[in-house]
């Protein structure tokens, strides 16, 4: 007998808005007897449908809601969901590479698909959809019908799942490394072994609309990885310095700019906190600087902490700042909030002595949508503020 949830009294709140998570401590009794990770109802104190989705007892989020009507998840659901999704991204010209299942965003929780040209990267962070991969797979190959399909389950968030890390090929043939289009410039992307999926597709916009601050001039791009912010900034920048503390990643930027004929990047292999410190004693000075570091917090209880690590970094950052040029900084991180991001530029703007003003604020690109009512999607930052 399928599994029913019933919830506390008014814990539906939150879910009737639209958010998918339903945590453990939000129930009030559990009905029926099925396994682990099969598809569950969920139900208001006073019985009220609410939704489906799969449970999973080892995780403190019980059931993660993706169904709101008596449907299943039989036959061509996946089918039908992946390819709503990929219509979805077609009509805003994605087409070469783009994040083509967004998890809750898409209305498959847990899941992640990203496209690279014709190789597929993906991600299952729930023990539900991970019993679910022969059919995800299946799906995405009647779709896309790519070369190949890659696993990269290789993420520490899987153990609150009660799941090992995994990464390897799910279909076909997949190679070492990618060419993708991005922008008008070709990337070269490691499927396996790069950040996340390969790559950070989510900044694609952003790059793009670096350009315009970097025309002319002298940029310094921090936490570089592959160099996506540092190729865009050098199509109309003077002189590009690219940033990081992984030689992998300053090689791979080198790549990237050889792939492109671009001649002015040059790359630097450091801790960016300390080669900020030494530029500054040095009085070096940048018509833009770029701030796109990994995420400093992971969990709530690191905000804190992860707060004055952002406004370190920013008041070095505008400290570097030519009068009259820019600062583009960001956090990944949805635990540093909108207001909290804003409130510690503030903060940083006053201690550094400078006056700024903010020309643009940005979120994840639209391959990247965010549910108004699900905090959680919405977890990039990006602001491009000008230095006085």
């Amino acid at each position: 007998m399928p599994y029913t949830i019933y919830l506390k009294k008014n814990e539906e709140k939150r879910l009737l808005a639209g958010h998918s998570w339903v945590y453990a401590n939000e129930v009030a009794k559990i009905e029926g007897k099925d396994k682990n990770g099969s598809l569950a109802t969920v139900c208001a104190f006073d019985g009220r449908f609410i939704g489906k989705g799969y449970i999973n007892h080892a995780s403190k989020i019980l059931v993660r809601i993706f169904i709101r009507n008596q449907d299943t998840d039989e036959g061509d659901f996946y089918y039908n969901r992946i390819l709503e999704a990929w219509e979805q991204r077609k009509k805003l010209g994605y087409e070469n590479c783009c994040r083509v299942v967004f998890g809750e965003a898409d209305n498959l929780p847990a899941l992640i698909v990203d496209k690279y040209a014709d190789v597929l990267s993906v991600q299952c962070l729930s023990l539900g959809i991970h019993q679910r991969k022969k059919t995800i797979v299946d799906a995405l190959v009647r779709i896309f019908s790519p070369r190949g399909i890659f696993e990269r389950s290789d993420v520490a968030v899987r153990a609150k799942e009660g799941l090992q890390q995994e990464k390897g090929v799910l279909y076909g043939e997949v190679p070492d490394e990618v060419i993708i289009e991005e922008n008008g410039l070709k990337m070269s992307v490691d499927v396996k072994n790069g950040q996340k999926t390969g790559y950070f597709l989510d900044q694609k916009e952003n790059r793009f609309a670096l350009r315009r601050y970097a025309a002319g001039g002298r940029v310094l791009d921090c936490f570089c990885n592959s160099g996506g912010f540092s190729l865009n900034a050098a199509i109309t920048a003077k002189q590009v310095t690219a940033v990081d503390v992984s030689q992998f990643a300053l090689d791979n930027v080198n790549k990237n700019a050889q792939l492109n004929g671009l001649k002015n990047i040059k790359t630097e292999c450091a801790d960016v906190f300390a080669l900020l410190r030494e530029k500054r004693a040095a009085g070096e000075k940048y018509d833009l600087v770029v701030l796109d570091p990994p995420a400093f917090c992971k969990s709530a209880s690191e905000a804190k902490d992860a707060y004055r690590g952002y406004k370190d970094i920013n008041i070095l950052g505008m400290k570097l700042v030519e009068k009259g040029g820019y600062l583009a900084t960001c956090s990944c991180s949805h635990y540093m909030t909108l207001p909290m991001f804003e409130k510690m530029l503030s903060e940083a703007a006053k201690e550094s002595g400078r006056r700024v003003r903010a020309l643009e604020i940005r979120i994840q690109a639209p391959d990247h949508p965010a549910l108004l009512n699900e905090e959680e999607t919405m977890y990039l930052k990006f602001f491009v503020l000008q230095v006085l």
